[in-house]
């Protein structure tokens, strides 16, 4: 048997939440006092971000292992300033040997990085020598693109394929990841101006909502899957495989669209030396793809509410866990769209590359093959497509805030888990793979709180922060709430800043205003502190037919737990309380709770909520 004893939470009116601030840092700070944000949550009345379109040509050579292409962009300056330059960013810079890095690599990393070739602005030429640049560096333009003006940017480019891959390079020899693959415009926004925090390879990404064409040039015998919608099948595929693709299009059962024997015999692509393979995607944070001459090509399609969505599957023959993506990531478009966030999958593709990133692309993954653990594998496919919502449905600025998007991921890993392999199996994942690492770590010194930028924090540091704690206050919240409510605010969070770039602050504001509730006393402990996990109990005594349980949070994080009775006669009984029940002091709560029975001890269980000492979290009666 379970109780459930929720402390009482006032709802209050949105004036008194206004009244009761969090911090925030000085710029933002301004964004607000300009109007581009709004207390309430939502964009405020002067909300604006830049975007720009892609006009992408480029060319893979699979002997050379060169990318290069050239590009239009045709960029709006929505805001209100005057851009004096621009800032122009290749994240694939970062494997050239003097940039900085957050930690060692192998000499296959390394290579020469970006050359630009020309580079052009409204007409007028530039002179730019590339060799020095890093991951993000500024053009002085020769004349001011002005407030609500346009600018026609032409760039010519090539760099080479790092023989080790990572989020990108050379899988192996004829397969090929091609991510951050071409010089873009960094993102201007409300609230800091260019975004010149350079790439390390620890943080991710913030990009603008653009749209992309691109026109793929790939060697016969290679194809091309990307971000987007194939406009041409017709055109590359030969007659067989392109009536396997399309009948994949519309299929519930996994089908083989192209062998790795097919697509070595030249029978897949048409036989033009090069083919030219065409996507588009439209108000998409990134543009990615991968290539192969011999990848396995699975496919199917799963129907969500106002569409059938293609997913498909590339990877080695012979690969156990990839063998039954194509059935997962089906699983997962319609367990997502249904469920957690309970948001339909907003694309018309997903695609799985069998690679070693473990990564998260607009529309892609790219993992790591794990054939001997498939639980853990499907894990990690759940957490990357997860990513679909946080940080690409909502344009999270990963590299300042990356418990913005890391932590849902997590969190709705954890919650699709449960429906997978049982709670049990779920919990014991979830305790073992992310909140031991942190709770148990020995270096606490590094245990920083949640709200510090993302570029602040290091090492087990990072992690930490961006996984698990956040990771856990959206699940103390969603504790607090309760479902109903906590979806409410969630979705009304997701409806505010889908398409659009949120910061911490209108996270904290729009649960607020979602769920009606003065929520700062929760954001405040969770994400302002220096706390941790770790309950004691002080003193317990029973007076007839009342039961106290004097509690200490020494660590002072706003949990969930049950108390667990066990009574003189064998049986036991769970108390649940809830977050809320330490809402008026965060520090000490006396639990009295109407009992029948003699009780034989109590101890304390945070389940998922691992306490750093649970060695005080029992006492005998």
């Amino acid at each position: 048997m379970k109780r459930f004893l929720y402390a009482l939470v006032v709802t209050v009116s949105m004036q008194s939440i206004a009244a009761q601030e969090l911090y925030m840092p000085r710029n933002i700070k301004k964004a607000y006092e300009k109007g581009t944000r709004d207390i309430s949550g939502a964009p405020g009345k002067n909300y604006w971000q830049n975007k720009g379109i892609y006009n992408v040509e480029v060319k893979v050579d699979a002997g050379s292992k060169t990318v290069s292409g050239k590009e239009m962009i045709t960029y709006s300056n929505n805001s209100t300033d005057e851009l004096h330059e621009l800032a122009i960013r290749f994240v694939n810079n970062l494997h050239k040997p003097q940039s900085p890095r957050s930690g060692s690599v192998s000499k296959d990393f390394l290579s020469s990085g970006l050359h630009i070739k020309s580079f052009i602005v409204n007409g007028e030429k530039y002179t730019i020598n590339s060799d020095d640049w890093g991951t993000v560096e500024k053009v002085k333009l020769k004349k001011a693109i002005k407030g609500g003006a346009k600018a026609e940017v032409k760039i010519e480019w090539e760099y080479p394929l790092s023989v080790q891959s990572g989020r990108e390079g050379q899988i192996d020899p004829e397969t090929f990841y091609v991510a951050y693959s071409f010089p873009r415009i960094s993102v201007y926004d409300d609230y800091n101006g260019w975004d010149m925090l350079p790439h390390s390879d620890r943080q991710e990404f913030y990009n603008d909502f653009n749209d992309y064409n691109f026109a793929i040039s790939a060697p016969k015998n290679f194809v091309v899957w990307a971000t987007g919608d194939f406009l041409n099948p017709d055109a590359v595929l030969q007659p067989e495989y392109l009536k396997r693709y399309k009948a994949s299009l519309k299929s519930d059962k996994v089908m083989h669209i192209a062998s790795e024997q097919e697509m070595r015999s030249g029978k897949v692509t048409k036989q033009n030396k090069w083919n030219i393979w065409k996507f588009k995607a439209s108000h998409i944070t990134d543009f990615c793809f991968a290539l192969s001459s011999h990848y396995v090509w699975d496919g199917a399609s799963v129907q969500l509410k106002t569409k059938r969505a293609s997913v498909q599957a590339a990877y080695k023959a012979g690969a156990k866990d990839f063998e039954q993506y194509v059935d997962w990531m089906r699983y997962n478009l319609d367990w997502f769209s249904k469920k957690w966030p309970g948001v339909e999958y907003p694309y018309n593709v997903m695609t799985a590359i069998q690679g070693y990133a473990d990564m998260e692309y607009p529309m892609m993954i790219n993992d790591t093959s794990i054939p001997d653990d498939l639980r853990d594998a499907r894990l990690t496919a759940d957490h990357e497509i997860a990513h679909t919502y946080f940080p690409f449905y909502m344009g999270i600025n990963e590299t300042r805030y990356a418990f913005m998007d890391e932590g849902w991921a997590t969190t709705l890993e954890y919650l699709i888990g449960i429906d997978e392999n049982g709670e049990a199996a779920a919990k014991e994942f979830y305790k073992n793979f992310r909140v031991k690492k942190w709770i148990n770590d020995p270096s606490a010194e590094q245990d920083q709180p949640v709200i510090t930028m993302s570029t602040q924090v290091s090492g087990a540091g990072y992690g930490n922060n961006s996984y698990v704690k956040a990771s856990l206050s959206y699940l103390a919240l969603k504790d607090y709430l309760g479902d109903e409510l906590f979806k409410k605010a969630l979705l009304h969070y997701m409806d505010n800043w889908n398409g659009k770039h949120p910061v911490p602050w209108d996270y904290f504001n729009s649960m607020n205003t979602g769920s009606g509730k003065n929520l700062n006393w929760f954001f405040q402990n969770w994400f302002y502190t220096n706390n941790y996990i770790d309950l004691k109990i002080t003193g317990a005594s029973q007076l007839n037919d009342l039961l106290t349980v004097n509690v200490d949070n020494v660590g002072g994080f706003a949990i969930p737990f049950d108390a667990v009775l066990n009574y003189a006669d064998g049986s036991v009984e769970k108390l649940h309380f809830s977050p809320g029940i330490w809402e008026k002091n965060q520090k000490q709560t006396d639990l009295t709770v109407p009992i029948k029975k003699k009780v034989k001890s109590v101890t304390l269980d945070g389940d998922i909520f691992m306490d750093y000492t649970p060695d005080n979290n029992t006492r005998a009666l």
